[in-house]
């Protein structure tokens, strides 16, 4: 048998090989990155001081928002005080007799005998007279006014 030198090669590469051990494989450990230092702390400035002024006028708005609100209960409070007042002056006109003194001091005197109209179909029940009597002196006629 003939071996040609190509293939004596070949085998002989074989048996080296199986004679040195193979070099074990590794992971290499990733290339240094680097990375700009001053945009990245100019970014993290920007985003420290924009929160904080961010908070500073959300706090602000909120205690200018607590002072009207205030101001507003004390106002409606005494709205409050004032329809209280305005109320008990309306159930005081109100009253039987001061709605008489009232008449009185208006000219008017009380009529005998009252006729009344219906209102669905306007009919008169008893006959209409004048009232017949002298107006208070303290009327705005009696005084001569």
């Amino acid at each position: 048998e003939r071996v040609s030198p190509a293939e004596r090669a070949g085998t002989t590469e074989r048996a080296r090989a199986a004679a040195t051990p193979s070099p074990r494989l590794r992971v290499a450990p990733p290339p240094p990155v680097s990375v700009p230092r001053a945009p990245f702390v100019a970014l993290i400035l920007v985003l420290v001081v924009g929160g904080v002024l961010g908070i500073l006028l959300v706090n602000t708005k909120i205690n200018e928002n607590s002072f009207r609100l205030e101001r507003l209960q004390q106002q409606q409070a005494k709205l409050d005080v004032d329809q209280q007042q305005l109320d008990k002056e309306i159930a005081d006109a109100k009253a039987p007799g001061n709605l008489t003194a009232t008449a009185r001091r208006l000219g008017m005197v009380e009529a005998e005998e009252p006729a009344y109209i219906r209102l669905p179909d306007g009919r008169v029940i008893g006959v209409p007279q004048p009232a017949n009597g002298q107006p208070s002196v303290t009327s705005q006629q009696g005084a001569g006014g």
